[in-house]
């Protein structure tokens, strides 16, 4: 039996296509298998950041202390539908597990050499694809609403500033030069320059797309049921009956990704974050940089495309119909919190994060065969790590020792 191609990725998300990206520039034959197609899923939706300053684990204790207080709210920054929450409940142990001291300073260090990589690998990875001209360096600014609240994110900062991300703490009037028109409610702020963003994450990946065609790699719609190895590669089964072989496999499709790895004997621990957000038509608000207001659990981005005003946590799995009423909650949020704020004409969207315990991702080869590859799990962090990700996946098909230690972006850590 022989292969058809080099490498076949699965998944044409912003991690999936970047991949194969990285993969033809090695010499690789390559084709993109996406049940829906490029962007189809958070890769389209998503807040359009490169936030390489958020360094910090979601699971930390931290977020321990502020879970009970937001899980009261099931429109809040996080829930968990009650039809989902036996089923969620290992997956929530072992993100409990994941919240101590030793594991996040752990998780702390590893994510760090993920965003180093990727932001030294963006630029040179956007001029490659043409798309240089969409990124945008205008910060990010998190808002508090007391000086208690900003003392409680120091030791953040502290681990921030340990590693040389330039930061600064702002009162009021500091803020409202940087981004006029908040809330008095909001009495202090800090912020990033180095942070990042696209100018819209749907169009970029598209592009993407565009990029590996033009220069001989493949894109097509198709679901994956399951994956066999032989002795030559890897036999990849559509759910419509057709088979696929290439010598190697990068499974990237994102919050189904767990399943595809199941047909090869490999139980990963992958759940999904649903996400919400409301994108509002361009000239909705005067916004000059990206605004987090942490202590709601959500964003407001500036897109070439629009405002988008989004984030929050719903733990609810795949099969569960969306909960726009989220998506309201935040839009009603930000009006209070941006009175200069039009709301209307916005278009509402939910998408899938895939997310591990520990917040890091899975990226490495499987148990079952070294010529299949992980690249998923990235939860918030998709489009921030892509171009790392990307460098790493190429190197492994390559055969060449991965950029940065990743041991502990290992599939099989659970």
């Amino acid at each position: 039996m022989s292969s058809d191609l080099d490498v076949i990725v699965i998944g044409a998300g912003v991690v999936g296509l970047s991949s194969a990206i990285a993969a033809k520039a090695r010499g690789l034959s390559v084709a993109v298998l996406d049940r829906e197609g490029p962007a189809a899923g958070a890769s389209a939706g998503n807040a359009g950041a490169f936030a390489f300053t958020d360094i910090l684990p979601l699971a930390s204790p931290g977020i321990l202390r502020k879970a009970p207080k937001w899980l009261m709210d099931p429109l809040g920054p996080l829930s968990v539908p009650p039809a989902y929450a036996l089923r969620i409940a290992p997956w929530m142990f072992r993100f409990w597990r994941a919240c101590s001291a030793s594991r996040v300073a752990h998780a702390t260090a590893a994510q760090t050499a993920l965003m180093d990589l990727s932001k030294a690998e963006l630029e040179p990875f956007l001029a490659e694809t043409g798309t240089l001209q969409m990124l945008r360096k205008e910060g990010n600014l998190q808002v508090y609403e007391s000086k208690a609240e900003l003392e409680a994110s120091l030791p953040g900062w502290d681990a921030r500033q340990a590693h040389g991300i330039e930061f600064r703490h702002l009162d009021a009037t500091g803020m409202a030069e940087i981004q006029p028109g908040l809330a008095p409610r909001f009495s202090h702020g800090t912020f990033t320059p180095g942070w990042f963003s696209i100018a819209d994450p749907k169009l970029y990946t598209l592009a993407l797309a565009e990029h590996l065609r033009a220069n001989g790699g493949l894109v097509e719609r198709a679901e994956v049921k399951a994956l066999t190895p032989f002795e030559g590669g890897v036999e990849i089964l559509g759910a419509d009956g057709s088979v696929r072989r290439a010598a190697k496999v990068v499974l990237a499709a994102g919050a189904f990704s767990h399943r595809i790895a199941r047909t090869i004997g490999e139980v990963i621990p992958l759940e999904t974050e649903r996400g919400y957000n409301t994108t509002l038509p361009p000239g909705s608000l005067d916004l000059r940089t990206q605004i987090t207001f942490g202590g709601h659990g959500f964003v407001v981005s500036r897109l070439s495309t629009g405002v988008r005003v989004g984030g929050a946590v719903e733990l609810g799995g795949l099969e569960l119909k969306p909960n726009f009423r989220r998506s309201e909650a935040m839009l009603k949020k930000a009006q209070a919190f941006l009175p200069g704020l039009k709301p209307e004409g916005g278009v509402q969207w939910m998408g899938f994060r895939p997310s591990l315990p520990d917040s890091l991702p899975a990226i490495g080869r499987s148990r079952a065969t070294p010529r299949v590859i992980h690249a998923f799990g990235h939860g918030h962090l998709g489009l921030t790590q892509s171009a790392g990700t990307a460098r790493i996946v190429a190197d492994l098909l390559t055969g060449h020792k991965p950029a940065i230690d990743i041991a502990s972006f290992s599939p099989q850590r659970f």
